[in-house]
């Protein structure tokens, strides 16, 4: 029997929106792989690295882009580069689990193109006013930071439409629900249980017409 090809999830957002707390949630879930990025930026004093991302000189990363070892990569902010590794996705399928990408837009946007069954879901703020405090709150940016990430969101919100879901984190324990509804609802969808379906059937004597069928 083949692998079972892995369900790629993808969740993006603004900076602020609480979109890495989110993955947290879909991580509980079992059979849930992360994909740890590269990125050129360095670590933040609470960030170890291999946890979330790997960080790498913009020489290194380049030759990384040159041997295509990236499903998607992007350069953010026009500073620091960052790119999904193709290694994570036969890394979920040797495994048997789906994969989770927290990528920014245009990184969604090369995913959905090279693989577009993959599942967009689009982390929003409540509001401009909420986004703008839980940025000044986290400490992390200067004010002119702040105004960047600000407009970047706008522009970010702007193309909901090229997401399959929007889950809006005005309270993180209802998010969480959501996010793992709609990961439950992927691995439950019928396109992907066939064979489950047919086996099952199998037991009972195969189809209504009394003749068992294969599984594909």
């Amino acid at each position: 029997m083949s692998a079972r090809a892995p369900i790629i999830f993808i969740v993006s957002g603004p900076s602020g929106s609480g979109k890495s707390t989110l993955v947290r949630r879909l991580l509980e879930l079992p059979k849930m792989l992360l994909s740890i990025s590269f990125t050129t930026r360095p670590p933040r004093p609470s960030e170890r690295p291999g946890e979330w991302y790997n960080f790498v000189s913009e020489e290194t990363f380049l030759q990384m882009v040159e041997r295509g070892e990236f499903l998607e990569y992007a350069r953010v902010f026009d500073r620091y580069l960052y790119g999904t590794p193709r290694f994570w996705l036969e890394e979920a399928r040797r495994q048997g689990c789906d994969l989770v990408l927290e990528i920014d837009v245009q990184g969604a946007h090369q995913i959905k193109q090279r693989l577009p069954e993959a599942i967009g879901i689009f982390i929003l703020p409540p509001s401009r006013e909420e986004l703008e405090r839980r940025l000044r709150a986290r400490g992390q940016d200067r004010e002119e930071d702040i105004g960047r990430r600000l407009e970047r969101a706008r522009e970010e919100i702007a193309r909901y439409r090229e997401y399959d879901y929007v889950v809006v984190n005005d309270e993180l324990e209802r998010a969480g629900r959501r996010i793992q509804a709609i990961a439950e609802a992927a691995r439950a969808a019928v396109g992907r249980n066939q064979e489950c379906v047919q086996r099952i059937l199998n037991s009972f004597g195969g189809n209504t017409d009394g003749r068992a069928q294969e599984a594909p």
